[in-house]
């Protein structure tokens, strides 16, 4: 034994000599915050771009699994969010069949801008619940026209209609409100499904019962918004219109019962935020979503404001910009008593609050998105911040094209559907941000407990 040692240790000194530098050990880079690797193994449902060989927890993109999220074991996630059971195929389907649903009602909004733009709103006098079928023949179609004839429109505005022109106006209103009643059946047919096979869950139930509820009272609002419009006008030289307070609170009810669509589909697809896989990534989610809260308020006050220009009439004046006319202020701003109605009634009122709020929108956008570009943010939170900042200057765009060109059923049309655009990006972009469920912090703290103990 001790003349083996001894020829070991002669060989490496009658070894032949390096012919190169000996190759250095790379070291990992230090990563704050960073678990061991064994905690790596939990993030399965995450594909990890490595920087250097080494994986880089700043970049983690989700993928759609319910089985284990951010790292955090099954067993809590069921307990955190248990609105889909039953495996990830129920969970796929509901919400395949949510987005359905939410982008169905994206396609009414839309068409009720058309019908409105169109002047089809007030083609239809009377309305049931259930609806009916279209007049079928020569005789129906006279009496319904005879009932539009009767109506303050066709005498003040569409007098000398003929049938043709009355059909057109007659198939748009009717296309609307069957759309809607077709919405009804495609959410609740499914949903009675799902109960059964046992899929959702009470609270999602409860959920989704409240938006069915809202989704039939949403017939009732716009029947009520069309009544305002079949009243003979105060004064012989007004125009008929719906309600400009009633048109607000149709459009509005159609925006909440679609992020509430939007919003679960949403949760039922992610259950946690992707920024629930790392410690940086969830607190710079948190500094963002402070201050991306009030520019979602704002978008939305902005649609909203664009509801009364709409009820108003008011994109057909001061069609220039960035001046209204010849002046940046136009005369008779507060002119109504009390003061509060010029903010609802006022035509130029209106109209510049409306101008002034999508500026304010896009200057909040450009800000958020300037204060989250160094943050270390989940791939897909970035994606939606440049998505919401182009969204919002496409719309601004549209909004000043269309006063431009006296509101053109396309560019309005196209104006309406981008507000709920940017709308959509934002609820995409304040769920990314939202907060991860306490199951998901506890699993979240306890991994990285357990690793700052094993580096120790």
């Amino acid at each position: 034994m001790k003349g083996r040692s001894l020829l070991r240790g002669l060989a490496r000194y009658v070894a032949p000599a390096r012919t190169s530098a000996p190759r250095a050990r790379q070291s990992a880079p230090f990563i704050p915050f960073a678990p061991p690797p064994n905690v790596w193994v939990s993030l399965a449902p995450f594909r990890a771009v490595k920087s250097n060989g080494y994986i880089n927890p700043t970049i983690l993109t989700r993928k759609f699994s319910s089985t284990a999220v951010a790292g955090v074991p099954l067993a809590a996630v069921k307990e955190a969010v248990p609105l889909v059971v039953a495996g990830d195929a129920a969970q796929k389907k509901v919400a395949r069949w949510l987005f359905g649903c939410s982008g169905w009602v994206f396609s009414m909004v839309v068409l009720g801008g058309v019908t409105r733009l169109t002047r089809s709103g007030l083609s239809m006098t009377d309305w049931k619940f259930a609806g009916g079928l279209p007049p079928l023949n020569a005789e129906e179609w006279k009496a319904e026209f005879a009932k539009y004839q009767n109506s303050p429109e066709y005498r003040r505005i569409n007098n000398g209609m003929g049938l043709e022109d009355f059909k057109f106006i007659y198939w748009m209103e009717y296309a609307h409100r069957m759309w809607g009643r077709g919405l009804g059946l495609v959410f609740a047919g499914p949903f009675a499904y799902y109960v059964a096979k046992g899929y959702i869950t009470r609270p999602l139930g409860l959920r989704l019962s409240a938006l069915m509820a809202m989704g039939a009272g949403q017939g009732l609002v716009g029947w009520w918004m069309v009544k305002s419009g079949l009243e003979e006008p105060k004064t012989e030289y007004a125009q008929p219109r719906v309600s400009p307070y009633r048109l607000a609170a149709h459009l509005t009810s159609a925006f909440v019962i679609y992020s509430g669509l939007f919003w679960t589909a949403l949760s039922v697809a992610m259950p946690e935020p992707p920024s629930a896989a790392n410690q940086l990534m969830l607190d710079a989610s948190r500094r963002i979503r402070k201050l991306a809260l009030p520019v979602a308020g704002l978008v939305g006050l902005t649609a909203i404001s664009g509801a009364f220009v709409a009820g108003n009439d008011a994109g057909h004046a001061y069609n220039t910009f960035p001046k209204m006319g010849d002046t940046w202020i136009p005369e008779g701003l507060l002119e109504m008593k009390p003061v509060i109605r010029n903010f609802f009634e006022n035509t130029a009122t209106v109209q510049m609050d409306h101008r002034i709020l999508a500026i304010t929108t896009l200057s909040s956008v450009g800000g958020l998105w300037l204060a989250a570009r160094r943050l270390p943010l989940n791939p897909a939170v970035k994606t939606l911040l440049d998505a919401t900042l182009g969204m919002a200057a496409l719309q601004v765009t549209l909004g000043i094209s269309t006063l431009l060109m006296y509101v053109p059923v396309s560019l309005g049309s196209a104006h309406q559907a981008g507000a709920l655009t940017l709308f959509t990006v934002v609820l995409a972009l304040l769920h990314t941000l939202r907060r991860p469920s306490p199951a998901s912090l506890r699993a979240l703290n306890s991994s990285f407990t357990m690793g700052s103990k094993q580096v120790l």
